[in-house]
């Protein structure tokens, strides 16, 4: 018997307009963007709708935007009598895939993320660091050509997501040079991602301080399906 995944996204899989045709065709979605309109004392659901797009690129708007799409996705999906019999998620995705499992309830879920994202912004200003994808990176040379291309900055492997790709992060000038030097070595493109901060290097050390404070404070129940 075939068995069913939920697996949410994260940053980067954002983009103005997402959502809006679900909340407008089924009301489980609409209630789910007005649960999350009330938990976060502003329109979340109106910056998902309508953006704009530099808004919701910042990182602070971009993480509870995802989960409120995500979980209203999976909410239809759920009404609909799918049932999943595991669920899991990228980054960011972990928090909605922890809502799916059962063990975090969905208002608590998005203050969590949208605080999350604001330390991450506190920690690095707009403009300061940056992310990259390098498909088909020359993998025996990375951490030789990242330590090179670093320059007293930071720029590090953030997520290695295959054997043909992977994605980096630190100081915008760092993954710059950082991403000519790999293409240099053999990699086919280094793409340039969409978001606000550089996520999963040294740089969100003062971030997941902040941030343990309030998981520690939160309410986490049993998994109700593996995650």
């Amino acid at each position: 018997m075939s068995k069913i995944a939920f697996l949410f996204p994260g940053q980067g899989s954002q983009a103005a307009g997402m959502g809006k045709a679900l909340a407008e065709k089924y009301e489980p979605a609409r209630a789910i963007f007005e649960q999350a309109d009330e938990a976060l004392g502003f329109a979340i659901s109106k910056l998902c709708f309508e953006g704009p797009d530099d808004q919701l690129r910042l990182t602070e708007n971009t993480q509870p935007a995802l989960l409120t799409v995500s979980i209203a996705a999976w909410t239809v999906l759920k009404e609909m009598g799918y049932k999943a019999d595991f669920t899991a998620g990228h980054s960011l995705g972990e928090y909605s895939a922890l809502v799916a499992a059962g063990s975090l309830k969905f208002a608590e879920a998005v203050r969590i993320v949208r605080n999350r994202g604001r330390y991450m912004q506190e920690a690095v200003p707009a403009g300061v660091g940056a992310m990259a994808a390098i498909l088909k990176p020359p993998m025996a040379e990375v951490r030789r050509i990242l330590a090179e291309a670093a320059q007293g900055q930071v720029v590090q492997a953030a997520n290695f997501n295959s054997p043909d790709q992977m994605v980096i992060a630190g100081h915008k000038e760092a993954v710059a040079r950082a991403s000519e030097m790999l293409k240099a070595a053999g990699a086919k493109r280094a793409v340039p991602l969409p978001v606000s901060a550089p996520f999963h290097c040294d740089l969100m050390k003062p971030a997941q301080e902040k941030l343990a404070a309030d998981l520690n404070a939160a309410e986490f129940a049993d998994l109700s399906i593996p995650l």
